[in-house]
């Protein structure tokens, strides 16, 4: 285990290293490869202290999610630079598979449920497209918005910044809800959870908490171990 005052050197470092090669790429004329970018806070003491593996997210999936936090606190797009949530569709919808995680404060803020779209899959998501009427999920990263009331009730639009992957998100619709259908009781009497319309709809009971905690430009990463999504993203 580190001690805070390593953690900070390996942070300072970690920022160094990052603006570097983002830096270099670019002065050479080259799109940034943002895949060697490293996260900007150290992810195996986070992942560890946090016990994220028992919560069900793998370490792969977290350190994904650092590296696009890391980028997007680097380009200045983030409000809230310490708070990350991951929706990991790579495990059953039936699991809890959205993480709200508070970096600053080194805590998990939420873990709980949330649907994909219905035509990404049953029980697990396996297809995504960023088209409207697709009905379908999409991957990548985000950054919150704002909230308004809507036919879900509270609801807040999400940003998708990755082009071609998930960049018409906000033309589609694509929100965080909460529906009746993200339930234990609804998995109890379907044999899996309730499909959206495309958005990452959460419990009814944690929506208005979730939503006022991540509101307003905190970053949102959506994961599956996609080939085309690992081929034409610059972040992931």
């Amino acid at each position: 285990m580190y001690s805070m005052h390593q953690l900070s050197l390996k942070i300072t470092l970690v920022a160094f290293l990052t603006l570097f090669i983002v830096k270099t790429t670019k002065r050479n004329g080259a799109a940034p490869n943002y895949a060697k970018v490293p996260p900007s806070y150290q992810a195996d003491y986070i992942y560890e202290r946090l016990h994220l593996s028992e919560m069900g997210l793998k370490q792969l999936v977290f350190n994904k999610a650092l590296v696009g936090l890391n980028v997007l606190t680097l380009q200045n797009q983030l409000i809230k630079k310490g708070i990350v949530s991951i929706v990991d569709f790579s495990q059953s919808a039936n699991a809890k598979r959205l993480y709200i995680i508070d970096l600053t404060n080194e805590k998990v803020v939420y873990n709980t449920y949330v649907a994909h779209g219905r035509n990404s899959g049953e029980e697990f998501a396996v297809s995504f497209a960023n088209k409207v009427n697709s009905y379908k999920s999409s991957l990548g990263f985000y950054i919150t918005e704002n909230t308004y009331q809507g036919a879900h009730g509270l609801s807040m639009r999400i940003k998708g910044i990755e082009k071609g992957i998930n960049d018409d998100a906000l033309s589609r619709g694509i929100v965080m809800h909460g529906a009746d259908y993200v339930s234990e009781s609804f998995i109890k009497n379907c044999g899996r959870l309730g499909r959206s319309q495309g958005c990452p709809a959460v419990p009814t009971t944690l929506c208005m908490p979730i939503i006022n905690y991540i509101k307003e430009g905190s970053c949102l990463f959506m994961y599956y171990p996609d080939a085309v999504y690992s081929r034409m993203s610059l972040i992931g």
